[in-house]
């Protein structure tokens, strides 16, 4: 579904990206795991088309995106819920919602979209009408994760989705990617929390300074104890 072969991001002299390759299947959780700083949000950035690459090849559904735009990539069936949710704070959680929808023409199914995002967030529905900056941290997320499935993707990203949360609604985030998944949708996931997302993804790559520098089966990622010394250490699991 989706290959990305040596891609290479510079932010002025820095090079930020360092001939990153790796592919998603369709149907797979897979997660891109790693340090603050070392290329995680900048890998799903420029797939979604936010930031350009100086060289290498993104394909996706066996197109090439590297040159497309980045709303394009939406209606080509690509969703991106960012770091930081980043939620239309004066804005309805209604309106929220609707505003992923902006690349669909369909009355009747964006409203199937809107009742499948309600059911499967019900306090977004008990909420629909309250401004979204007045949400706690897990409900913001949850506006973002229902925005970013109102365009009906095939493929949703998501960037650092339990940031913030208490550990109870991190529990309840991973539930909720995993029911998406099962519900047919293929999930490229960037988390800090590496315990979690290796417990939830089929197959992991771990990033450092820019570079690729181990992939694998999530659970052989995760038995790896290189990994588990640089990721996963007591902090990170009694936290989990």
């Amino acid at each position: 579904m989706l290959e990305i072969k040596d891609l290479n991001v510079f932010y002025g002299s820095i090079h930020a990206l360092q001939g990153v390759s790796f592919n998603v299947n369709e149907g797979e959780i897979v997660t891109l795991i790693g340090a603050n700083g070392a290329g995680k949000s900048t890998t799903l950035r420029s797939v979604s088309g936010i930031v350009k690459a100086k060289s290498g090849e993104i394909t996706f559904c066996g197109k090439k995106i590297n040159s497309v735009p980045a709303h394009k990539i939406v209606r080509m069936g690509l969703s991106h819920v960012p770091e930081g949710r980043q939620i239309f704070p004066n804005l309805t959680v209604m309106e929220n919602l609707m505003m992923g929808a902006y690349t669909r023409k369909d009355k009747n199914e964006i409203k199937s979209s809107l009742e499948e995002v309600m059911e499967r967030f019900p306090r977004l529905g008990e909420r629909s009408k309250q401004m979204a900056g007045t949400l706690s941290g897990g409900e913001q997320q949850m506006v973002a994760i229902g925005r970013g499935l109102m365009s009906k993707p095939s493929l949703l990203i998501l960037d650092e989705p339990s940031m913030g949360l208490s550990p109870v609604l991190v529990d309840e985030i991973f539930s909720i990617i995993k029911k998406i998944n099962q519900q047919g949708v293929t999930v490229l996931l960037v988390e800090q929390n590496a315990f979690m997302a290796l417990q939830v993804a089929n197959r992991a790559y771990v990033l450092e300074t820019g570079r690729i520098i181990f992939s694998g089966k999530a659970s052989d990622i995760q038995a790896d104890p290189r990994v588990r010394q640089a990721y996963l250490g007591e902090n990170d699991e009694e936290a989990s």
